[in-house]
C-alpha cells in the first residue's frame, strides 16, 4: 500500500489546527481513518515532520549466506526431503535451528520450490470387450 502524499498530510494537519475541529471530523472530510490522523498529529508533535516513514523491509532473514550453502548441500544430498527433514539435516550440519516456514522460504529463494507430480486421469476409459 502506498503512503499518503505529503500534500494530503499537510492539509490534514492544517485542518486539525483550526479551532473547534475534532479528529473524527477531519478524518471524514479527507476520507482517511481516525487512527491515521491521530498518528500523524503524534508524529508531527514528536519529530516536527509529517512525512511518511521509510519502508522497513521486514525482519532480516534467519539464514545467512553460510546457512544457504549448508542448506544447498542438504538439498543436493536428499532432494526429496520434507521441510522437517531439512530442518533436522541443517541443524545437524551446524546451521541454525529454523522453523518450518523459514526453511520453506530459504528453499524457495534458492530455487528449490516444491514440485508436484502431474497426475492426470485417463481421458478415455477402455472397455474389456
Amino acid at each position: 500500500m502506498k503512503a499518503y502524499s505529503i500534500d494530503l498530510r499537510e492539509r490534514v494537519v492544517a485542518a486539525c489546527a483550526l479551532p473547534g475541529v475534532r479528529i473524527y471530523q477531519v478524518a471524514a472530510q479527507f476520507r482517511v481513518s481516525i487512527s491515521f490522523v491521530d498518528k500523524l498529529l503524534c508524529r508531527q508533535r514528536t519529530t516536527g515532520s509529517v512525512a511518511a516513514l521509510p519502508p522497513s523491509g521486514g525482519p532480516a532473514p534467519r539464514l545467512d549466506p553460510t546457512g544457504h550453502v549448508r542448506l544447498t548441500a542438504c538439498l543436493n544430498q536428499q532432494p526429496d526431503a520434507t521441510l522437517d527433514e531439512l530442518r533436522t539435516a541443517l541443524a545437524a550440519a551446524g546451521g541454525p535451528v529454523l522453523s518450518r516456514t523459514s526453511v520453506w522460504r530459504a528453499t524457495e529463494s534458492l530455487g528449490w520450490g516444491r514440485k508436484k507430480k502431474v497426475s492426470t486421469p485417463p481421458s478415455v476409459t477402455r472397455s474389456g470387450s
